[in-house]
């Protein structure tokens, strides 16, 4: 799986929520892995492009509503795209 498969499923996978929603990395994950394979292994592939479109201002990397790296340790992170201050973590 190429950064550019990872980065095409963050959007589409946004653009099927209504506005202002997040998705988890584990969504990207899931969709990306074989039927039944092991999306686990694809999460650090799945942060590290998501904290690269998060440079490039391309993508918001929330945990609890408060920016953060996504590569960072720390818990559950949220996608959502940037701009929005209203997003909502679903």
């Amino acid at each position: 799986m190429t950064d550019v498969d990872v980065e095409a499923q963050i959007f589409a996978l946004l653009a099927q929520r209504k506005p202002h929603t997040t998705i988890c990395p584990s969504e990207v994950a899931r969709a990306l892995a074989s039927e039944g394979g092991a999306w686990r292994q694809h999460m650090p592939h799945v942060r590290q492009v998501a904290q690269a479109l998060a440079q490039q201002h391309r993508l918001r990397v929330t945990r609890g509503g408060v920016l953060v790296d996504a590569t960072a340790p720390g818990g559950p992170i949220r996608l959502g795209l940037p701009g929005d201050a209203r997003t909502v973590d679903n």
